[in-house]
């Protein structure tokens, strides 16, 4: 028999990974975490609505 073989080779399959147990302050600070997330997408969302930030933009003068 030859040792090689086509195509890819398949990778290893990995042991699953045990879930994490938390403690109070993990669960706090993952909770504080998502709750900052959360806040700054709907920041975003508020300044996309208002368009440009100090109304006007890019001023241009009619002289040449």
């Amino acid at each position: 028999m030859s040792s090689k073989q086509g195509g890819k080779a398949k990778p290893l399959n990995q042991p699953k990974a045990d879930k994490k147990e938390y403690d109070e302050i993990d669960k706090a600070n993952i909770q504080k975490k998502k709750d900052e997330e959360k806040m700054l997408k709907e920041l975003k969302a508020k300044a996309q609505q208002k368009g440009a930030f100090g109304g006007s933009g890019l001023k241009k003068s009619g002289k040449k």
